[in-house]
C-alpha cells in the first residue's frame, strides 16, 4: 500500500489538531507526527501499530463533532485503507 495513504492520514490529523484545543490538540498532533514518521520509514507499520492508532482515533471521533470529527474520521479511513495492504493477520 502506498505511503501516500499514511501521509494523507498524517495531514488530516495535523489539520484536525489545528481545530482542537488543549489536550486533544496535543493528542492529535502527536498522532500526526507518529503517522508521518511511519510513512517515512523503510519498513511500514504492522497491524498492531495501525490498530492502536485506529482505536485512539475511533475514541477521539466519538468525542468530537463538525469539521474536527470529519478530519479524524478521514484520517482513520486512510489508516484503514493502508492496513488492507499490510501482510499478515
Amino acid at each position: 500500500m502506498s505511503r501516500k495513504t499514511l501521509e494523507a492520514a498524517s495531514e488530516e490529523l495535523r489539520k484536525a489538531s489545528e481545530l482542537a484545543e488543549g489536550d486533544l490538540q496535543e493528542r492529535l498532533y502527536d498522532h500526526s507526527n507518529q503517522v508521518a514518521e511511519l510513512a517515512s520509514r523503510d519498513q511500514g507499520p504492522d497491524h498492531g501499530r495501525l490498530d492502536r492508532h485506529m482505536n485512539a482515533l475511533y475514541e477521539i471521533a466519538g468525542e468530537t463533532d463538525g469539521d474536527l470529527h470529519d478530519r479524524v474520521v478521514a484520517a482513520r479511513e486512510h489508516l484503514k485503507e493502508y492496513r488492507k495492504g499490510v501482510a499478515g493477520v
